[in-house]
């Protein structure tokens, strides 16, 4: 049967009502009377969880895993990149910094186009611009070249932007209402991934060598994989990744389909935003504990090499140690709200803890045990990585029925600000004062941010509205089943026919 057949020519019957409020909970298939999400009636709105999603989620979870590796490929090994390109340590902090910085300004852009376009077109940019920079990459393997290469860098730094604020809206594009934490802490997995691989794998794969033709060999092969991997991804999004699926999975989505394009304003979305006290005091709070978490990514180098010189590798696999913990934690903080709803309990202990977390590891870096910075740099991971992904979604909540990609983009916009005044501060003062004032600097604004976190009102819009779609529906279960029975019940006999 026709998915797009109006209510005019179907009478929703309890089994389709009873079905739409399964299919809400994710535990139900479609049946033939399912209704089109833009019929215009206002009669309760069928919804569907399709297979394909995980693949959406995943495919997407990929590119971000390629594009964020090469956030810190150069960062991790600054000291090597110094050598062959015969450039400053500031220099090197630069092509982190460039992913920060090209966001600033377009995030709107973005944000707008994926309003406007949706999630294919936003999927397709990104992975293109991310598969020419790391081939423009290739072409830089010489000494003469730095320009050459941070061409290529400032090229996925533009994929980054077409990258960042999707999770949220690919799991409230797909996903049910008991999986959308779940599915947006995939989709920041992918990203947090990529910052372990770049914090693994070049250390190992560019040694520390002398020889500079060597080295250039080395230094090529691993632009070679970036490119291939990025390449295959490109090709996979082109073929594969989908705008979104035929019926909404949740009421809320339904509800936000059948709002006419034109009615929708972007700027007038960024204004409502930037009205709502809450979702402000987040874009502040966010943007500090995360604007930490790329100062720290990008100074570990320098701050491990400072303390413990020639341990390289060793820099590299804290860098690991301390996302992988991060993806452990954004994993088990989504299943978690998905199951308890407590959106700013779990974000401010996060952050707490992350204020906690940064303590500890600064007591203990300087303390000459390796073994023991593994530890605290990993209970920092596990806190200040976890805590993305619940910007992300309390955010969505704070601010529903917004855009969740304009939410995010604000949040994110945010992060990179304060990410370029956190590295360019700590650098200085590491550069001055030595890496303890610099991770005590850090120390400061995070208390910060967690005092803000409190004064957050909890306003979980969001919950709210797909709440209230379900007491509609319930409520129309109730008044059909109770037509049925007055309909088939037999008539009371009269007097007059009893004589």
């Amino acid at each position: 049967m026709n998915e797009k057949h109006t209510l005019e020519n179907t009478k929703l019957n309890p089994e389709d009502l009873a079905n739409y409020a399964k299919l809400e909970a994710g535990d139900a298939s479609k049946l033939p009377g399912d209704q089109s999400p833009e019929d215009g009636h206002g009669e309760p709105q069928p919804t569907r969880l399709y297979k394909r999603r995980w693949i959406i989620v995943f495919l997407f979870s990929s590119y971000s895993l390629c594009n964020s590796y090469q956030w810190i490929q150069y960062g991790i090994i600054g000291n090597i990149f110094m050598k062959f390109y015969n450039v400053e340590a500031f220099t090197i902090d630069w092509t982190s910094m460039i992913y920060m910085l090209t966001y600033i300004p377009l995030i709107f852009p973005v944000t707008w186009l994926l309003d406007r376009k949706g999630l294919r077109v936003i999927a397709l940019a990104g992975t293109a611009l991310n598969c020419v920079g790391t081939w423009i990459k290739v072409a830089s393997v010489r000494s003469d070249l730095f320009a050459v290469t941070f061409l290529g860098q400032f090229c996925s730094s533009l994929a980054q932007v077409f990258i960042l604020g999707m999770p949220s809206k690919i799991a409230s594009v797909w996903f049910g209402s008991e999986e959308v934490s779940t599915a947006c802490s995939i989709g920041v997995f992918g990203n947090q991934m990529g910052c372990a691989i770049g914090f693994l794998l070049p250390p190992i794969l560019v040694p520390n060598v002398e020889d500079m033709d060597e080295l250039a060999k080395h230094i090529k092969t691993m632009f070679y994989i970036t490119a291939g991997v990025a390449s295959f991804l490109f090709i996979l999004v082109i073929f594969v990744f989908q705008e979104r699926p035929k019926l909404p999975p949740t009421l809320a989505q339904a509800s936000a389909r059948t709002m006419p394009p034109e009615d929708y304003s972007y700027v007038a979305s960024i204004l409502r935003l930037l009205r709502n006290k809450p979702f402000v005091l987040l874009i502040v709070s966010y943007g500090l504990n995360v604007g930490c978490y790329y100062a720290v990514g990008t100074l570990l180098n320098r701050m491990i090499i400072d303390r413990y010189p020639g341990e390289e590798v060793n820099a590299g696999r804290i860098g690991l140690t301390i996302v992988v913990a991060g993806m452990v934690g954004s994993l088990i903080c989504g299943i978690w709200l998905d199951r308890t709803k407590t959106y700013k309990q779990t974000t401010l202990a996060v952050y707490v803890m992350t204020l906690v977390g940064m303590i500890v590891y600064t007591a203990t870096l300087d303390q000459g045990l390796l073994w023991v910075v593994f530890i605290t740099a990993g209970s920092l991971g596990f806190f200040m990585t976890g805590y993305l992904p619940l910007g992300f979604e309390f955010a969505a909540e704070l601010t529903y029925p917004e855009s969740e990609g304009t939410s995010s983009g604000l949040l994110n916009c945010s992060a990179q600000v304060f990410g370029i005044i956190f590295t360019i501060g700590q650098g200085k003062i590491i550069d001055k004062f030595g890496t303890l004032a610099g991770n005590i600097f850090l120390c400061v604004f995070l208390l910060i941010g967690s005092i803000m976190t409190g004064l957050i009102k909890s306003d979980l819009r969001r919950q709210n509205a797909n709440r209230q779609a379900k007491e509609e529906v319930e409520r129309r279960m109730l008044e059909q089943d109770y037509g049925a029975t007055t309909q088939i019940s037999p008539e009371p006999q009269t007097a007059s026919s009893q004589a």
